[in-house]
């Protein structure tokens, strides 16, 4: 299993002109506002604070990167479907995450998170539409698994991927920050993603 001894966090970027340059593979967390992206970089890495949490969802405006001592970056998209956030800004942080997704190079994986206790709303399936039919390599965390118990976490995930993924062609697992039980399997997985690439 990956070992991460000295994370650090990059940049925030808006554009191409501010990603780093140095050719690292990423592993890309897609979701909605409060799905917690940010936890999840935390509890992977066995961190506090690096990647920043907010009690007020929505406030990531900007892809951030985090360099996992240099073997790869942890890219945290900017959150969707807040409605708090203007029109205007929603436009604008989907141009960014869209131009992103269009055309970066690097991504290795996409990890697509969405919440375990509800069933994928509107903006959860246009998301996963899109990346899927951009045929990019993507698994999905059904997150927040503490919140039910655990004796019903595998009916749950099983659930959520008969209504987004019925062909059952994509990996869906669970996860949460608080019962860190479930952090292997996905390293297992994000591993096994960067020694796809390696092989390329």
């Amino acid at each position: 299993m990956i070992t991460i001894k000295n994370p650090k966090f990059e940049i925030s970027a808006v554009g191409p002109n501010q990603y780093p340059t140095s050719g690292l593979p990423e592993i890309v967390l897609v979701g909605k506002s409060n799905v917690g992206k940010s936890s999840f970089i935390n509890t992977m890495i066995n961190r506090k604070k690096l990647a920043r949490t907010s009690s007020e969802p929505g406030k990531t405006r900007q892809l951030n990167f985090y360099n996992m001592d240099d073997q790869f970056y942890f890219v945290d998209l900017p959150g969707y479907g807040y409605s708090k956030m203007s029109k205007q800004e929603q436009a604008k942080v989907g141009s960014f995450i869209e131009e992103y997704l269009k055309k970066r190079k690097n991504i290795s994986l996409i990890i697509f998170l969405i919440d375990i206790r509800h069933e994928p709303s509107a903006n959860d399936r246009l998301m996963y539409r899109y990346i899927v039919d951009s045929g990019m390599p993507c698994m999905v965390l059904t997150n927040k698994a503490d919140k039910i118990a655990i004796t019903k976490v595998d009916d749950a995930v099983k659930s959520l991927q008969s209504i987004l993924n019925p062909l059952k062609d994509l990996i869906f697992l669970p996860f949460s920050a608080e019962r860190k039980i479930y952090t292997e399997a996905v390293w297992n997985e994000i591993e096994a993603h960067l020694q796809r690439d390696d092989l390329n």
